[in-house]
């Protein structure tokens, strides 16, 4: 395996979405990344579109290049094996609540107790020591909580969710950034720690760095919200014959957009558009503006004279245009792989060039438990203990049929 975490390793005790996407960004780096799974293995695999129980596509962007392990965590025996793994580990990384991992012997102490030098990441909903501390958490939750269903109501004038897992893949990003920077801080001084990352004070700040506004100044210089970003005619566009996104943003930009249009006085003339401040504050007018304008054409007009004038703009695509876009055919990101149980499957490259130490070939996602016997050869355990690990799992698969 190579790539620029190649000889890392990393115990992964997370489940669902923002724990693995973490854990999946330093695996597609080249991190040896032995996902730890309940019998049942984890949720996410059984969510939406599959052909074989427990392999669905959404597993499959997430898991890849991952090592499975299989122990029922309730065991003592499994304890032990985790801490003889993360004995050799360089980190740990967990979305577990902490009260039932202290429970499972498996806290920042038990587990430094096995490898002083660990680098333990906590991923939690809420952060020590506030009062929601310790409540279970989800993207949705954490949505509510940071006010986007509100923002969304702003601009749309409905609440709503963002249609995607946003929050756990935005949290999930933060903790694999964290975990990095512990790993560097640990290569520089040798000494191990735990950095515990909350979803709700992480979204916090995310929130709010763009929509504190005035509330940034004690006393406030104005209410909180960036009038830009929620406006109501912020969206894409409808054309003649379709839809376009169209975005001029500064001065240069709003210049050759008027004089595209013919209507070069509006900049140079009109107070409202003159500068960015004056944009803002009447950017419903601005926006309003553009909406009228951008009827009179079909898309394929405006992008000729968009394009010709620099003017940043993109048509909209669907779940199945993006899907042939042909900016992506020609960085080739999408390709067509043969999975050993799972037939022909859609992949996506590692978005990210590096030209010294590329990223390692992709690799599938696990089957439940496909690594246990090879981890465990890796520590030590010898084939007799192996076989009554595995046994277990056979033995909770059958029950569960």
């Amino acid at each position: 395996m190579t790539g620029p975490l190649s000889g890392l390793r990393i115990v992964d005790l997370t489940t669902i979405m923002m724990g693995p996407w973490c854990t999946r960004i330093v695996a597609d780096l080249g991190a040896d990344v032995i996902k730890v799974e309940a019998p049942e293995g984890d949720s996410s695999r059984y969510g939406g579109n599959a052909r074989n129980h427990g392999m669905g596509g959404g597993f499959q962007h997430t898991a890849k290049r991952k090592r499975s392990l299989v122990l029922d965590l309730k065991k003592p025996a499994a304890r032990d094996v985790i801490l003889r793994l993360t004995a050799e580990a360089d980190a740990f990384v967990s979305n577990i609540r902490p009260a039932p991992l202290d429970r499972l012997g498996l806290g920042y102490e038990a587990v430094r107790r096995s490898n002083p030098s660990i680098i333990y990441l906590s991923m939690v909903g809420y952060g020590t020591g506030g009062r929601y501390a310790g409540q279970p958490a989800y993207d949705d939750l954490i949505q509510a909580a940071s006010a986007i269903p509100t923002l969304l109501q702003r601009s749309t004038g409905e609440q709503r969710f963002i249609p995607m897992a946003a929050i756990d893949r935005i949290v999930g990003t933060v903790g694999a950034n964290m975990l990095l920077a512990g790993l560097l801080a640990k290569a520089r001084t040798g000494v191990g720690q735990k950095i515990e990352v909350p979803m709700f004070e992480t979204m916090v700040q995310f929130v709010l760095a763009e929509h504190m506004q005035g509330a940034t100044f004690d006393p406030p210089t104005g209410p909180p919200g960036y009038a830009r970003t929620l406006s109501r005619s912020r969206r894409p566009y409808a054309t003649q014959d379709g839809y376009l996104a169209v975005l001029p943003y500064n001065d240069g930009q709003w210049r050759r957009f008027f004089e595209a249009i013919g209507k070069g006085h509006l900049f140079t003339e009109d107070p409202r558009f003159a500068d960015i401040v004056a944009r803002t504050a009447n950017i419903d007018a601005l926006y309003d503006m553009i909406a009228d304008e951008l009827k009179t054409r079909p898309t394929s007009k405006w992008l000729e004279l968009l394009h010709k004038a620099d003017i940043p703009c993109m048509v909209p695509h669907t779940l199945e245009t993006l899907m042939e876009d042909p900016h992506l055919h020609d960085r080739g990101f999408f390709e067509i792989r043969e999975h050993p149980s799972e037939g022909r499957i859609r992949t996506m490259r590692e978005p990210s060039s590096w030209s010294e130490t590329p990223p390692p070939e992709d690799r599938f996602a696990p089957r439940l438990g496909q690594h246990t016997r090879e981890i465990l050869a890796e520590v030590g355990y010898v084939n007799s203990e192996i076989d009554t690990m595995i046994a277990e799992k056979a033995a909770f698969e059958e029950r569960d049929r």
